[in-house]
């Protein structure tokens, strides 16, 4: 394949000539061809795609890898089509032309900004129910679990950012928005090769390097840290699929990142991650990976799923393209048996954020969520938010905490539940509407404290307030309600300040 992407610029210009964008795309094969896409269909497009135009003609030849007449790929892609064949993203036969990778647009929103992209990766595998084993160095393009990542991510002004395992460099082209400098890395060549086409075909500056973890950038230091690792729990049986596989036993290789990705922290920066790790019997997830952490950072982990062995294997069996092979009950029985005989009772995925506290810090704020509900997207400013508030609780004593005046956060809504015409609730539930959309039953001191806290008053005013109105010793409610006021504060209810 070749080096040389002089042809990028060319291509970028084709594509916006030809309105190659992902709002024109959607617009042009409708809603129910669009869904159909995403169950790896293809006719409903193609109904829709018939007219020879040079976006018709793009969207057959990279999304649904039909070949194209070469006239209308020469329309398309004047001037352009014998340089992609000779790059590798073309191959050409008699009079026609057909895609070797996919070139797919992509909607970026950064700061309410949308941006055009375009993602070159390898076709993705199993259109239209073909059953396609993918190769080993096969570099998956956009993915749920890279659009996952994207909203995980956040997205503040910083000067250095890694995307570690790029892939074809989804993350890097997102941290490039915001990172003054940006460096992606993978083990795998054909990646790195992808990732370098992706930056330059969107005009995107990239230092993209070739190594296995964080070997790449020994010594070096980042503001944040992305990455979606090769995190798939399977057994060592001479394969590989170098984008899923770590070749690591386990959830190891989700282990060591978490445990040394801090020393590649700035103060105060951020890693944060996107994996899968392994339920193992006799054993609550959240203590072991709770042992994973280090005291001088703060964590955030939040389990999203959890998966039952079986339908784990399936998942991966279909994403490789075994599913309906000769061989897939061979493998599904072997995937089964190892992860049985490792006590391994269910797969856990969610997202692992880990704030680096600086020399000398304090022990840091632990929280391991387990959150399957419905969260607002992107995600990235509430787990900042959650840091803001770890970090202003840690340096605040109880007499300290009580001279801070507080605000409910606005979102916060009080829910009354009992019998009608009852003359009290049999329960109070204050409810986030935004970020996590955390929900907490509050008892009436609780729900008053809340309630009142406008930025005015002290907490210990209110406290004191409250002591009066229900008659209640004051000393005693401090005792009382500072842990549940910092229950609150950690969980984005209150706000300092």
């Amino acid at each position: 394949m070749s080096s040389d992407l002089d042809f990028t610029g060319p291509l970028r210009d084709a594509l916006l000539t030809a309105d190659f964008t992902f709002d024109a795309v959607a617009e042009a094969i409708g809603d129910d061809a669009h869904r159909a896409l995403g169950r790896n269909e293809t006719l409903p497009a193609l109904r829709r795609t018939r007219s020879g135009d040079p976006l018709d003609t793009l969207v057959r030849l990279f999304l649904l890898q039909a070949p194209v007449p070469r006239d209308d790929a020469e329309r398309a892609l004047p001037g352009l089509v014998d340089r992609l064949c000779n790059a590798g993203l073309l191959e050409q036969s008699v009079g026609e032309v057909a895609a070797r990778t996919d070139c797919r647009p992509y909607a970026a929103s950064e700061a309410g900004i949308e941006r055009d992209l375009w993602v070159v990766s390898d076709l993705t595998p199993g259109l239209d129910g073909a059953p396609v084993a993918v190769g080993p160095d096969h570099v998956l393009g956009i993915s749920s679990a890279s659009t996952s990542l994207a909203q995980l991510t956040m997205r503040e002004p910083v000067e250095r950012a890694l995307d570690l395992g790029t892939g074809c460099g989804v993350q890097a082209l997102h941290l490039a928005t915001h990172s003054d400098t940006v460096v992606a890395t993978d083990v795998n060549a054909r990646a790195l090769w992808m990732t370098r086409l992706n930056a330059a075909l969107n005009d995107i500056v990239v230092d993209v390097r070739d190594g296995s973890f964080f070997e790449p950038v020994a010594g070096e230091r980042f503001d944040l840290i992305a990455t979606n690792p090769p995190f798939v729990i399977s057994p060592a049986t001479g394969e590989r699929l170098v984008y899923r596989d770590s070749g690591l036993p386990g959830d190891r290789v989700v282990e060591h990142i978490v445990r040394t990705g801090p020393d590649h922290l700035a103060e105060g920066g951020w890693l944060q991650v996107l994996a899968n790790w392994a339920i193992v019997e006799g054993r609550p997830w959240d203590e072991r990976l709770g042992s994973w952490l280090r005291e001088d950072c703060d964590a955030l982990v939040v389990q999203r799923e959890v998966l039952d062995p079986a339908a784990y294997v399936e998942l991966w069996l279909k994403d490789s393209g075994h599913h309906g092979g000769p061989d897939y009950a061979e493998r599904y029985d072997t995937w089964l048996s190892w992860l049985e005989d490792t006590g391994i009772e269910g797969i856990g995925f969610g997202w692992v954020n880990v704030r680096s506290g600086g020399s000398g810090a304090v022990a840091g704020r632990h929280e391991l969520l387990e959150w399957p509900y419905d969260v607002e997207q992107p995600i990235g400013p509430a787990i900042r938010a959650w840091g803001g508030a770890a970090t202003g609780l840690r340096g605040l004593d109880d007499d300290a905490l009580l001279a801070t005046t507080l605000r409910a956060r606005e979102d916060v809504q009080q829910e009354t539940v009992g019998r009608p015409g009852a003359e009290d609730p049999e329960a109070i539930v204050l409810r986030q509407q935004r970020g996590f959309r955390r929900a907490r039953t509050a008892d009436t001191v609780e729900a008053a404290l809340v309630g009142a806290s406008d930025g005015d008053l002290t907490l210990g005013q209110l406290l004191g307030a409250l002591a009066t109105l229900l008659q209640r010793d004051e000393v005693d409610l401090r005792e009382a309600y500072v842990p549940v006021v910092r229950e609150l504060v950690g969980e984005g209810f209150l706000l300092l300040g």
